[in-house]
């Protein structure tokens, strides 16, 4: 066998699908957790200073935004380990089907650790859904205060009063209703806007919400992948049986 037919055979080999996968998912965990992990900074930092000056006001919620922050540490570990142990399976289980090499034999226990995957990547896969979905409420209370903002400051608005015009977060349970002052109206509603904080934060949640997407994505190619290859193995593993008699 010469160089050539030797490579086509290495390369024949890739689990391509897995590969995209896994880059998907290595690309939008960092995406997500580091966005997120700056954004929630951010926000604190604009509840603390506009929102809620009473530290105690809003004591449960810094505990709640570290303990998130934590969370997002074990989040990128996890999935930078279940990622690459993924990509291995994947050269593993894609070698068996295809029968590239002579010693890679389908066994129970590697069936068994396959359909494991199985379950485990569509677990999770559940799992980024709903992370997705909550990612998406940052998005939307920064993008009405911005909207707020814009229209504040829209000369086709013709509004005589914008003292009038104030967003309330409480309404949305961030804070406690006793919480002082609770909301911003006017001119202080348009000088938050108009900060770097308000700026990063909204912007650094959308991409976060767009990294939990892609894992999402990521994680729904996971899934059809071994998800195929365990089937395919199962199906060797029957005909090796049938053929034995």
């Amino acid at each position: 066998m010469g160089c050539f037919e030797c490579c086509i055979k290495c390369l024949g080999g890739v689990p391509y699908a897995s590969l995209v996968a896994t880059i998907l998912c290595f690309s939008g965990v960092a995406l997500f957790c580091g966005c997120g992990h700056v954004a929630l900074t951010g926000t604190m930092t604009i509840l603390e200073t506009y929102f809620s000056q009473v530290t105690s006001d809003h004591a449960m919620l810094t505990d709640v935004i570290q303990l998130m922050q934590y969370v997002i540490y074990g989040i990128a570990s996890f999935f930078f380990l279940y990622g690459i142990i993924l990509l291995a399976e994947g050269f593993y289980t894609t070698s068996a089907v295809k029968e590239l090499h002579s010693e890679f034999k389908t066994t129970i226990c590697g069936r068994c650790i396959s359909g494991m995957f199985v379950f485990l990547t569509y677990i999770l896969g559940v799992a980024w859904l709903g992370v997705f979905g909550f990612s998406a409420v940052p998005v939307f209370l920064f993008y009405n205060m911005w909207s707020t903002c814009a229209t504040m400051s829209s000369t086709a608005a013709n509004l005589t009063n914008i003292d009038s015009i104030c967003v309330d977060v409480r309404q949305y349970g961030i804070i406690p209703w006793n919480a002082t002052p609770g909301k911003v109206c006017g001119s202080t509603l348009g000088d938050i806007c108009n900060t770097s904080e308000f700026y990063l934060s909204y912007h650094l949640y959308i991409i976060a919400c767009a990294g939990a997407g892609a894992t999402v994505i990521a994680l729904l190619i996971y899934m059809m992948a071994t998800t195929y290859n365990f089937a395919v193995l199962k199906f060797k593993s029957r005909e090796d049986c049938c053929t034995k008699f």
